[in-house]
This record gives C-alpha cells, structure tokens and sequence, in this order.
C-alpha cells in the first residue's frame, strides 16, 4: 500500500466528516436516535415516518404531484420517466417527455407502481400504499406494461427484461432500491422485499434482500430523488404527504439498519469509522498471508468484507470461532478493504490492509 493511497484513504474518511446534516432534515428527524442500529433504529424510522405521513393523496392528486416532483432539472416542460435509456427522448424508451403528455395512450406517460400493486400482501390497489408518492414514477405507458408486475432482478446497462425479472437501468436501480427500503419501513408485511426483488435476505436480521442493499450503495442519490424527497416532505406543499424517504435522505441509514456493502453517507455523521456501536479486534493489519482474525467478546452473527467501492466479496453468516473468541477471514486478495461484524447488540466495521 503506497502513500498515494494511504493518503486518499485519508481523504476519503476526512470527506465523511465533514458532510453535514442539512438544518430541514435535522428538524425532521428530531428525536431519532442514530446512535441505534439494526432493527432498533429501523423502528424509529418506521415511527417518523408514519408520523409524519399527514395527508393521503388520492390517486387523481398523484398527477399533479409527480408533475411537480419528476420535472427534469434540466427542463421543467419535462418529467423524467423512470427506467428510460440514457440519451433516448422519443418512443418507448425516452427518458423524458412533456410532463403534460400524461394518460394511457401511446407516447404518454402513466403513474408506475415500482412496488407493483399486485406484489403487495394483500393487493395494494390505488389509494393508501397504491396512493403512495414515494413509490409513484412517471414511466412510459408501454414500456411501464411491459415491466408489468415483474420482480426486480440483477441486471447491467438499460432497463429491460432479466431472466424472469426486470433490471431498472443502471440510472435507477438506486432510486428502486430506497423506494423499496421506504415502502417496507412504511407498510412493513404488506411491502416485502422478497415479494418485490428477487435476492437473498440470509444475512439481514428481518427480511430485507441483498439486492437493493447492493443497488443503494451502487447507485448514489440523484437530483431527482431530492427533489421528489423535498417536495413530498414539506406539507405545506399542495400535494405533499408530509414525510420523507430516508434512505434518499442517507442511503448509510440502510447500512446501518440492515449491513451489506457501505452505502453513500450523504451526512457525514453515520460513518461506521467513528460510530461503531460494538468493540471488536481486527489483527494482524496490515496482513501479508490473506488472512486476518477477528476478536470479538460478542458472539458474532455476520461478518461482511467490503472493497472501498462497496463491493462485498465475502459474507460469512454465523461464523464458527476458532478460540478465545477469535474468528479467521482468509483468502483475501492484496487491497484495502473494510471488515464488517454485526452481532445481537449491534454492528461495526474497521478497515484492513492486505500487503
């Protein structure tokens, strides 16, 4: 490891700190603890944001407010349509169109139902969560059929067809992953992500899958995503609802929440570097054999290893100790990386070299 990296490691932790939570988002989160992790501070969430959820829009009202929340930032006559293909702005695929060519008629756009309505357990239909503004996009009337309601799948470059299921694109799978964070913290068994996704939820405490863990640190924040976030959270607003999506908010709340790859910290304060909610021991670091221990006084549950581009190349679910509380990761590659331990009191990550 040579000093230009040791130095933009530096760099890259220093960056975390100094991000701060923006004043309109501290007020709203008053009273959340994000000292608290896993399902506690899920549980918190979930209370904000129910809390907050003052106004039912109806789904006539649902126009009217992605006319004002999808507007391209680039040209307010438009609306951006969701899993629209980079570049495209006429036919099935265009990723923007006039953001009066709303209905249900060829080159129009409709309301998609990102949580599917017909996935939900039972039938979301189009008031309460078929209601919801936060899950609610402006898509393409045609390609939206023909994503019907199939489950969101692994997939590289443009929307489309993947397997048995549908790949969002690479500009949205992001924006797919915390719109179906939010709607599980909103509507809990009624919004399942392995009703929605197809993946693994092996190594989350409560069910939700590997998948949008993945896409939500792949795929940053988008302007559009903060825009929708502001307008909807605001209730003065004439078609807000009143609460926020989190995870728009900071994509590290599901990293803290759930684990998997470290996410996008948009507040600098969540960074697990310096909040780490459990002690344990990462030895010997840097390492010159492939291998490292780690010493915990807590039985461990999960240990995650991360690269600094937030790909996770191992996860050892319910690992067996060796002795003295000491748990071996090994056939790991030369590189930086960060270890993650998650336990029944709570989670937290160190960084390791690997010579």
């Amino acid at each position: 490891m040579n000093k230009t990296i040791l130095l933009f490691i530096g760099g890259l932790f220093s960056s975390f700190i100094a991000v701060a939570q923006p004043a309109d988002q501290a007020s709203y989160y008053n009273g959340v603890d994000f000292s608290l992790t896993g399902i506690a501070l899920k549980n918190q969430l979930i209370t904000k944001i129910t809390n907050t959820h003052t106004r039912d829009l109806s789904y006539n009202q649902v126009w009217d407010a992605i006319k004002i929340c999808d507007l391209d930032p680039t040209n307010n006559d438009n609306v951006l349509l969701v899993y629209g293909w980079p570049g495209v702005t006429s036919g099935t695929n265009s990723r923007v169109r006039s953001k009066n060519k709303n209905g249900g008629g060829n080159e129009d756009w409709n309301r998609e139902h990102t949580y599917a309505k017909s996935l939900g357990t039972p039938n979301l239909n189009t008031s309460g969560p078929g209601a919801d503004a936060h899950h609610l996009r402006a898509s393409d009337v045609k390609w939206n059929s023909t994503r019907g309601n199939l489950k969101f799948a692994e997939g590289s470059g443009k929307s489309g067809k993947a397997g048995s299921g549908w790949y969002p694109g690479d500009e949205w799978k992001g924006d797919i992953a915390r719109m179906m964070m939010y709607m599980y913290l909103r509507y809990n068994t009624r919004c399942l992500p392995n009703n929605v996704g197809i993946g693994n939820a092996n190594s989350t405490p409560d069910g939700m899958i590997d998948l949008f863990l993945k896409w939500n640190a792949e795929d940053p924040v988008s302007e559009v995503e903060i825009q929708r976030n502001n307008y909807l959270g605001k209730s003065s607003n004439s078609y807000a609802q009143g609460n926020r999506n989190p995870f728009i908010d900071n994509p590290a709340l599901a990293t803290k929440i759930w684990g998997g790859p470290a996410a996008q910290d948009r507040w600098g304060s969540l960074s697990t570097s310096n909040n780490q909610s459990i002690e344990f021991s990462v030895y010997p670091n840097p390492s010159a054999n492939n291998k490292v221990y780690i010493q915990s006084s807590t039985a461990i549950d999960v240990i995650y290893v991360t690269t600094i581009s937030g790909q996770t190349i191992q996860t050892l679910n319910h690992p067996k100790s060796e002795s003295n509380d000491t748990y071996a990761v090994d056939n790991l590659p030369k590189g930086f990386y960060f270890i993650k331990v998650q336990t029944n009191e709570g989670q937290a990550t160190k960084k390791v070299i690997i010579k």
